[in-house]
């Protein structure tokens, strides 16, 4: 079975990058799990924002920003405002964030004990709790699921395929490019071979006989607690410490928190610790004043890194046709459709995109040559 574009990685990353490739020639996606983004994209916190990431990531969720507004209900569930706040210790950082926001927005506000306590009334304020904050109400709150089917859908009705449950176990080279066996005998190839699949990306390409990037899958936990009795949190903002130390938002009637957690993890489902839990819990108490009597649901999930921080996007330099797309950290849902175009552009030998080119993003600040050492 043939394709001009073979995708190996259901998540966001292959999806989105399948959705653009689609108008290019026959894309085939081969997802190991038996439901699409099962891992990352579907574990995430899904709220776009300018306060995380470095300069690249930064212009990425700008670029991707023009994909969202267009997609309206459904991939955008709602505009949100964030709320990062600083401790005496923290100011300093904060200082730095408000500088890296502004090289993007526009809308970004200085905030004081009062108004943070009016946004996000259980904040702990003034000693040594919150004493400055920054405002960003542009934010934006996506529908991971609403995403990945979006893209597949694209995908499936220019002729391609999404296929689940394909756990790959051989991949080779060959003349013309690259043939791949699934664990249930399906054969596949094509021109193209894209590894889009997250905490398996450096698996995936010893498999294809392809030094590994040295990506690191990180465990990041989650809990949800109850709101006040009788509050309604549906108008939160996204509420974050200046430094990643903790974040809370409002999530279907309750509250989703992490202690900003990363852990060194072999890939594989990630389950929640029960430390990383108490941590999760104990900081709640210790920046809010929400008591943690319970906790309604608990999650962890793997956020895979590149060792400086940046998406990989590009051909390997030593395996002809062998496509990395990769290392998407905490804010793959978020730079998707910006990742998608470069991927677009440099799978397709296109034109650099312009708008990239302006806000400083070459094709070389993504390629996977900056991360082998010699």
């Amino acid at each position: 079975m043939d394709a001009d574009f073979l995708i190996i990685g259901g998540g966001v990353a292959g999806l989105s990058a399948g959705a653009r490739l689609a108008r290019h020639g026959r894309v085939v996606v081969l997802e190991a799990e038996a439901a699409l983004g099962f891992h990352s994209s579907g574990r995430s916190a899904t709220f776009s924002h300018f306060g995380i990431g470095n300069r690249i990531v930064r212009a990425l969720t700008a670029h991707s920003r023009t994909h969202f507004l267009a997609a309206g209900d459904g991939v955008l569930s709602r505009r949100s405002t964030a709320l990062f706040f600083a401790t005496s210790e923290m100011l300093p950082t904060l200082d730095t964030l408000r500088r890296d926001m502004a090289a993007y927005t526009d809308s970004v506000q200085e905030a004081g004990e009062a108004e943070m306590r009016r946004l996000f009334p259980p904040l702990r304020t003034g000693g040594e709790d919150a004493v400055a904050g920054l405002v960003y109400p542009d934010g934006l709150r996506l529908d991971s699921d609403a995403m990945l089917h979006d893209f597949a859908r694209t995908i499936r009705q220019a002729g391609g395929e999404v296929l689940t449950g394909r756990r790959v176990q051989a991949i080779a080279q060959t003349g013309d490019g690259w043939r791949v066996a699934t664990e249930s005998d399906e054969r596949w190839s094509a021109p193209v071979l894209v590894n889009a699949a997250g905490a398996w990306a450096d698996a995936i390409a010893g498999l294809a006989s392809v030094r590994p990037l040295g990506l690191k899958p990180l465990r990041r936990t989650i809990i949800v607690v109850d709101p006040p009795a009788g509050a309604d949190v549906r108008d939160w903002p996204f509420v974050k410490t200046a430094v990643d130390d903790f974040y809370i938002l409002p999530e279907s009637g309750r509250l989703m928190a992490s202690p900003v957690d990363e852990v060194e993890s072999e890939p594989g489902d990630a389950q929640p610790e029960e430390y990383d839990l108490a941590l999760a819990a104990w900081k709640v108490e210790r920046y809010t004043t929400l008591p943690v009597a319970r906790i309604a649901h608990r999650w962890a999930g793997l956020r895979t890194f590149t060792a400086d921080r940046t998406p990989v996007a590009g051909f390997d330099p030593g395996a002809s046709g062998f496509f990395w797309l990769a290392g998407q950290g905490g804010f793959g849902l978020q730079t998707a459709p910006a990742m998608a175009v470069a991927v677009e552009a440099l799978a397709t030998g296109g034109t650099w995109p312009e708008e990239f080119a302006q806000s400083g993003v070459a094709p070389a600040d993504l390629g996977p040559e900056r991360l082998f050492t010699p």
